[in-house]
C-alpha cells in the first residue's frame, strides 16, 4: 500500500490548551520504528500534566495508542516481532521536545518497535489502547525499582500458584498501573495488599488483591500493619500524594522497606523513616530517551532503561500469548479528535476511578 504524506494531529498550543492540525507531515520511517495506522487511543494522567506543567508548542500529545502496522523501518523488520497488517498496542513518549513529530493521539504513529505489544484476535482495539504505558509502569516499578524477590522471566513461567510470604502494596489499586501491578504480583507468586475506594473493592479483587482497604479510613494503616503482622516491606504508591506517602509509610513494618511512587513524594516524609529506601520515577523514562521536562522532571537519555522496556514487552506480550493478563476497564467515548481533547482537559480536573477514557478514531 502507498503510505501517507499528511496525518491529523492533536498538538499542544500553548499551557493548557490543545490544537487539531489535519495537515501534519508524517516522518520519514526511522530504522528501528514502526508506523502504525491508529485505531484507539487511551488518556494517561500523563497526558494532562505535560500539558499544564511543561508543554511543547507544536508537540504531538499523547502516551497509549492501538491500530494496525503499515510500515516498518528496517531494523524493526528484522527483529520480527511484528509484521505489517499486525494489530498492535504500544506506547510513546508524546509533548517531547526532543522529538515533537512523535505522539499516540496522531492519525498514523511512528513507534518504537520495541515497545510494541501484538493485540490477541480475541481483544478489541479500545481494550487493548488501555495496556501498554499501564503495564510498562508496573513492570519497571515492581522489577527495577521495588526489586521484588521475583524475575521478569518468571512471569507466567508455570509459577503463578506458588506460595509466598512477601506482601506487596499498592496504595491506588483501581489506578490502571495500580490494576496492573496487582495482576502482575498474583503471577510473580506475591500477596498484593490495595488501597483504593469502596466503591472499586471488588474491581480491584477482581485482579488478585488478597485484601483491599478503605483509604479514608482513619484506622487503615494499623489495618495494613495488623493485616500482615508488621511484616510489610514493599509499597508501591501509584496516587503520590501527601497522604498516599503518609500512608505507606506508616504502613511499612519495623523493619523497613521499599517505597515507589510514580512521580516525585515529599521529602520530608521520607525523612521520617531512614529505614524506609525511597524512589520514585516517571513512565516514560522506561523508553530510555531523553526527557526535556523542567526541574526533577528532567531526564539524561538511559540504555539500560531502553534494555529493560524492551525485555518488559516482551515479557508482556508473553502473558497476553498465555491469556493470563485482563484488561483495565475502558470507558470508550465518542467525539473521536474533539472527544480527546476534551477528554484530556477533563482528567486535568478530576482523574477517572476504576476505569480508563478511550477513544475511537478508526
Amino acid at each position: 500500500m502507498s503510505l501517507p504524506h499528511m496525518r491529523t494531529v492533536i498538538v499542544a498550543e500553548s499551557r493548557g490548551k490543545l490544537k487539531i492540525l489535519t495537515d501534519n507531515a508524517v516522518p520519514e520511517l526511522e530504522d528501528d520504528m514502526v508506523l502504525v495506522k491508529t485505531a484507539a487511543v487511551a488518556i494517561n494522567p500523563h497526558d494532562a500534566k505535560t500539558l499544564e506543567y511543561s508543554v511543547v508548542p507544536g508537540a504531538i500529545v499523547g502516551g497509549d495508542f492501538s491500530g494496525t502496522v503499515v510500515a516498518l523501518g528496517a531494523d524493526a523488520a528484522k527483529a520480527g516481532r511484528v509484521a505489517v497488517g499486525d494489530r498492535v498496542a504500544g506506547t510513546v513518549l508524546g509533548m517531547n521536545k526532543q522529538r515533537p513529530n512523535v505522539g499516540a493521539f496522531s492519525e498514523y504513529v511512528n513507534a518504537m518497535g520495541d515497545f510494541l505489544l501484538r493485540i490477541p484476535d480475541n481483544m478489541s482495539f479500545e481494550d487493548a489502547a488501555t495496556l501498554p504505558l499501564g503495564s510498562a509502569t508496573a513492570l519497571y516499578a515492581l522489577f527495577n525499582e521495588l526489586k521484588i524477590p521475583a524475575s521478569l522471566e518468571s512471569l507466567g513461567a508455570g509459577n503463578a500458584e506458588s506460595e509466598s510470604e512477601e506482601f506487596v502494596l499498592v496504595a491506588g489499586g483501581s489506578t490502571a498501573t495500580g490494576t496492573r501491578a496487582i495482576q502482575l504480583l498474583k503471577l510473580a507468586g506475591m500477596r498484593p495488599i490495595a488501597t483504593c475506594s469502596p466503591s472499586n473493592f471488588d474491581l480491584v479483587r477482581g485482579f488478585g488483591a488478597e485484601k483491599v482497604f478503605d483509604y479514608n479510613q482513619e484506622s487503615c494503616a494499623s489495618d495494613i500493619r495488623k493485616y500482615t503482622g508488621g511484616e510489610l516491606a514493599f509499597a508501591l504508591d501509584c496516587v503520590v500524594e501527601v497522604t498516599t506517602t503518609q500512608l505507606c509509610y506508616a504502613s511499612i513494618g519495623r523493619g523497613g522497606g521499599r517505597y515507589v511512587a510514580l512521580e516525585p513524594f515529599r521529602e520530608a516524609v521520607a525523612q521520617s523513616r531512614p529505614t524506609i529506601e525511597a524512589s520514585w520515577f516517571m513512565a516514560p523514562s522506561l523508553i530510555g530517551a531523553g526527557i526535556d521536562m523542567h526541574g526533577a522532571f528532567g531526564r539524561e537519555a538511559k540504555p539500560e532503561d531502553r534494555a529493560f522496556g524492551a525485555r518488559a514487552f516482551i515479557t508482556m506480550q508473553r502473558l497476553l500469548d498465555q491469556e493470563l493478563i485482563k484488561t483495565h476497564p475502558a470507558k470508550v467515548m465518542s467525539g473521536r479528535w474533539e472527544g480527546i481533547v476534551q477528554g484530556v482537559n477533563s482528567i486535568r480536573t478530576k482523574a477517572p476511578s476504576g476505569y480508563k477514557l478511550v477513544y475511537t478514531l478508526s
